[in-house]
């Protein structure tokens, strides 16, 4: 009897190999992709810091190495600096800034957005001198989006900011910040050759020493500003980027300001904009609430009660001396002990009072407030007919 069974046909093992080699052909390229990618980014880096040393900003870095694999770039940076060439309207003058630390991520699928992380403290000084400034922070962050093509937009965020003046027997408080952001973007439409930047900054719980006593006490703060004039984003010194905004006729557009400082709250709008001198021009529409309040930091009554300076009296009093008012003052303190201190006083009160009655009854939510322009002109800065603040120039 004849065996018509046949033999069972063997099955190919083609299929139950083929997924693990594709799996394994495909980790193998795009680990030669990484790989790749990551001996790319010594590259790139020397690329820009080459460019940047023409604009005269020098980046160093003792020690780099990349990680991340097999998703993300992790570029660190042990011991960076940065020496600032003409950074300033005073180009003999160069800074160096020195950190601990900084950490640049980047995904592999989205090279375009880099994180990067910073670690302090960072001292600044004076080239080869002493650093004369400290700054540190609990958390500091920046992430840019558009690399390595012209950033569409960036942020630089801080928490718990502390800058120190040093060189003294103990450091110097100088700022405290508990949290800052700083955003900017690319106004959409705009023109390649003419850019326009929009900006935001925020501050929370900040105060400023050696600045102006206004800024002494805690204040927040909300400002949405735009740019206009920029030619390009190609490196260059900051003086010569003002300078070629001024020549542009390019200004900055305060949208919107809002300044709270206890019972103080003030808003402003306006137009600023850069002279031939490089100082600042323009005005401001304020809108403050609790002015009352801004007169002591504004320094009236320290301006009384230690003379008033001759040139005011020429301009308010034409003809009267400075000394002739001291010696007036000290004449009555002699006559009636505190009299001339009274005197000051209400003197005081009614230059307030004057400072009040500047501009239009407002309300600002929901309180009583006063409307007036804060003008600048050659970097003065007039409340009224009072100079408050000097801005040294930008060039």
């Amino acid at each position: 009897m004849s065996d018509l069974t046949s033999a069972p046909r063997r099955r190919s093992r083609f299929g139950l190999y083929a997924v693990p080699v594709a799996v394994l052909i495909a980790a193998v390229l795009w680990s030669g992709f990484w790989f790749f990618a990551a001996s790319q980014v010594g590259v790139q880096a020397d690329a820009w810091r080459a460019q940047e040393a023409k604009a005269g900003r020098i980046y160093d870095c003792d020690k780099r190495s990349v990680a991340g694999y097999p998703f993300r770039l992790e570029i660190r940076c042990e011991q960076p600096s940065v020496m600032l060439v003409s950074q300033t309207a005073s180009p003999q003058m160069s800074f160096v800034a020195r950190l601990a630390e900084i950490l640049v991520v980047a995904q592999i699928y989205d090279p375009k957005l880099v994180i990067a992380e910073f670690k302090g403290p960072a001292t600044i000084a004076e080239r080869n001198a002493q650093p004369t400034l400290q700054v540190d922070w609990r958390l500091g962050r920046a992430s840019v989006v558009g690399l390595p093509a012209v950033p569409q937009r960036a942020s630089l965020v801080f928490d718990d900011l502390a800058i120190d003046r040093t060189g003294g027997p103990a450091p110097t408080p100088l700022m405290r910040v508990n949290h800052i952001e700083l955003h900017g973007r690319q106004v959409e439409g705009s023109a390649p050759d003419n850019p326009a930047i929009e900006s935001v900054l925020q501050i929370n719980g900040g105060t400023l020493q050696e600045v102006h006593p206004l800024l002494t006490q805690p204040f927040n703060a909300d400002i949405h500003a735009r740019l206009n004039g920029l030619k390009d984003f190609s490196p260059k010194p900051w003086p010569d980027r003002f300078r070629e905004i001024q020549a542009a006729g390019g200004s900055v557009e305060i949208q919107q300001s809002r300044i709270e400082q206890g019972d103080v709250l003030s808003v402003a709008a306006g137009t600023l904009r850069l002279n031939a001198q490089g100082r600042i021009e323009g005005e401001l529409q304020m809108t403050v609430a609790g002015l009352e309040r801004v007169i002591p930091a504004l320094g009236i009554d320290k301006m009384l009660e230690e003379g008033v300076p001759q040139s005011t009296l020429d301009r308010v009093a034409p003809g009267v001396k400075s000394q002739d008012l001291s010696n007036l003052f000290g004449a009555l303190d002699r006559a009636i002990p505190g009299l001339g201190k009274v005197i000051k006083q209400n003197a005081n009160a009614g230059i307030s009072a004057g400072i009040n009655s500047l501009g239009t009854e407002a309300t600002l939510e929901g309180k009583k407030a006063r409307s007036f322009p804060l003008r600048f002109a050659d970097g003065a800065v007039f409340l009224g007919p009072l100079k408050v603040a000097q801005i040294p120039p930008l060039f």
